[in-house]
C-alpha cells in the first residue's frame, strides 16, 4: 500500500496498534507573526486548515504546499543538556515504524504542535536518540503527558515533537523529560550523556497567540525537487552538520540514497573509545538542501577487492564532538577498493511535511551505492 495514503491513529500511534512508547523503543526567535486569515487560509478549532499535501509528489526530498511559523515558549539547561521548547499550529506529520510510513493528521482538540530541541551545551551539537517524554500541567495538574517523536522538519531540522491538547488560555510547566543518549559516544563525550534529566520550562498561552503565527503558501514552487529554508532559530542550535569537505579525514565521497546524503569519510585512526587497529570509516548521512542530521538508521559497509569482498561490518551509530553524529567502524580500505554502502533500515524518525517521501519513506528502503576509493 502507498504509504502517502496510509493513516496512523491518535496521537500518532502506528495504524496496527502498536503503542507510541514502543515505536521510540524500537527506534532506540526570529518568529514571524501574521494572520492566517489574511493568507487565504480558514482557522478550525485546531488553528487553520492546511492546504491538501501536494498532489504527485516525487519520491524525493520536496517543497510543500505551506509552512508554519513558530513561536517561543522558553528554555532550560543543566550541565549535559540545554533544552529549547517552541511551539506551532497543530498539523500533520508522518511517523515511522520499521518499513512502513504512515500519516498522522491534527485531531480537532488538539491544540498546539509542540517542539523540544535538544542540544549539549558546552558543544552546541544536537542530540539525537536521547528519547523525550513531556509533562504540561497548569497550576500544578497535570493537563497532560506523552512520549515525544524525534522529527525531522525542514525549517527546523531534527527535534522532538507532537501534538498537544492544552486547557485553554493561562500559564503553564512543560516538564522535558531528557533520557539518555542511547547511541555509543566517543572522544569528548564518551563520558557524558549518560543519565536522564527533567528540565522545567513556563509560559503563558494564549490562542489569539497561537493564531497570529505566520502561515506562508508556496502553490509556485510546491511539489518541486528542493527544500525550504531553515528559520532563524532564536539563539539555539539550529542543527546545520558541517560541509563534507570539513568533516575530518578524508572524503571518499558523498553518493546519495533515496535522497539521503552519505558523506563518507576514512580517518587513519579510530577515536577515543573505539578499539580496532584499521583505519575509521565514519558515514555523516544528512539532507540535501539542508544539511540536516538524517539519525536511527541501519546502516552495513562491504570492502570489494580483487574480485571479492575483503571485509563487511555494520555502523554502529555514534555521537562524537568531531564528527558529530554518525554511522562508524574500523574497516580496512584502501585505495583502488569498492566501498558498498547498504541501508538496512530507513531512518526511524518522524517527517514534517516535505520529507515523508524520501529516505525510504515510499519504498521502505533504501538503495545500496558505492564509491570507488581514491587515497
Amino acid at each position: 500500500m502507498d504509504e502517502r495514503r496510509r493513516q496512523g491513529g491518535r496521537n500518532g500511534a502506528p495504524a496496527d496498534g502498536r503503542s507510541r512508547r514502543a515505536f521510540l523503543a524500537a527506534a532506540g526567535s526570529g518568529l514571524a507573526a501574521a494572520t492566517a486569515g489574511c493568507l487565504g487560509f480558514q482557522l478550525d478549532s485546531a488553528g487553520f486548515a492546511p492546504p491538501p499535501v501536494v498532489e504527485d509528489r516525487p519520491s524525493a526530498v520536496y517543497v510543500p504546499g505551506h509552512s508554519e511559523g513558530m513561536g517561543m515558549l522558553g528554555r532550560a539547561e543543566t550541565d549535559d543538556y540545554a533544552v529549547a521548547v517552541t511551539y506551532s499550529y497543530a498539523h500533520r506529520f508522518w511517523n515511522v515504524n520499521g518499513d512502513d510510513t504512515a500519516r498522522t493528521d491534527a485531531e480537532p482538540d488538539d491544540d498546539v504542535h509542540l517542539m523540544a530541541t535538544v542540544w549539549d551545551p558546552e558543544t552546541g551539537s544536537i542530540l539525537p536518540e536521547t528519547g523525550v517524554e513531556v509533562a504540561i500541567k497548569r497550576d500544578g495538574e497535570l493537563v497532560t503527558q506523552e512520549v515525544v517523536y524525534p522529527m525531522l522538519s525542514q525549517t527546523m531540522g531534527f527535534h522532538y515533537g507532537g501534538n498537544f491538547s492544552l486547557a485553554g488560555d493561562g500559564s503553564y510547566t512543560v516538564d522535558v523529560t531528557v533520557g539518555a543518549v542511547r547511541t555509543r559516544r566517543t572522544g569528548g563525550f564518551r563520558d557524558r550523556f549518560e543519565e536522564p534529566a527533567t528540565l522545567s520550562v513556563g509560559f503563558d498561552y494564549a490562542r489569539a497567540d497561537r493564531d497570529a503565527l505566520s502561515v506562508e503558501r508556496f502553490d509556485d514552487r510546491a511539489g518541486t525537487r528542493d527544500a525550504l529554508a531553515p528559520m532563524a532559530m532564536g539563539g539555539f542550535p539550529d542543527g546545520k552538520l558541517p560541509a563534507a569537505d570539513a568533516l575530518p579525514g578524508t572524503l571518499l565521497g558523498t553518493p546519495t540514497s533515496d535522497d539521503a546524503t552519505l558523506a563518507t569519510t576514512l580517518l587513519d585512526n579510530p577515536p577515543a573509545g573505539v578499539d580496532g587497529d584499521n583505519p575509521y570509516l565514519a558515514v555523516s548521512a544528512r539532507t540535501p538542501h539542508n544539511r540536516r542530521v538524517i539519525p536511527a538508521m541501519a546502516l552495513t559497509a562491504a570492502v570489494r577487492r580483487d574480485g571479492g569482498t575483503a571485509a563487511e561490518t555494520g555502523l554502529t551509530r555514534t555521537l562524537d564532538p568531531e564528527l558529530g553524529y554518525h554511522y562508524g567502524a574500523t574497516l580496512d580500505v584502501q585505495s583502488g577498493d569498492e566501498l558498498q554502502l547498504t541501508p538496512t533500515v530507513q531512518p526511524q524518525v518522524a517527517r514534517h511535511e516535505g520529507y515523508e517521501t524520501a529516505f525510504g519513506g515510499v519504498s521502505g528502503g533504501m538503495e545500496p551505492v558505492t564509491i570507488s576509493v581514491r587515497l
